[in-house]
C-alpha cells in the first residue's frame, strides 16, 4: 500500500482528520522551506550559515520540532532569495 493511499484511508476517521488538519499550516511552511532550499541547491548547513544560525536549528525546523518566530521565517526567506507571505483563507465547511 502506498503512503498516500494509507493516509487517505486513515483520514476517513473524523477525529484523526481534525487533528491532522490542525497541522496543515506547519506542514505547508516546512514543505515550502525544504522545496526552496533544494531548488537553490543548498544544504541545511549552507542555509544556516547564510542566515547566521546553526544547522541544528534548520534541521529542527524541517522536522517540525521547532516553532519558529516570524523574524526567523523572514530570515530564512531572505536567505533563500524569497519573500515571506502569510495569508488568511476562509475555512471550508
Amino acid at each position: 500500500m502506498k503512503f498516500n493511499d494509507f493516509l487517505n484511508d486513515q483520514l476517513k476517521n473524523k477525529e484523526l482528520k481534525k487533528e491532522y488538519d490542525k497541522l496543515t499550516p506547519e506542514y505547508e511552511i516546512i514543505s515550502a522551506i525544504i522545496k526552496a532550499r533544494n531548488e537553490k541547491g543548498l544544504t541545511q548547513s549552507e542555509l544556516a550559515k547564510t542566515i547566521g544560525t546553526d544547522q541544528a536549528r534548520i534541521s529542527k525546523l524541517e522536522k517540525g520540532t521547532l516553532n519558529p518566530s516570524l523574524d526567523f521565517l523572514k530570515r530564512i526567506a531572505d536567505g533563500l532569495g524569497q519573500e515571506l507571505h502569510i495569508s488568511f483563507i476562509p475555512k471550508q465547511s
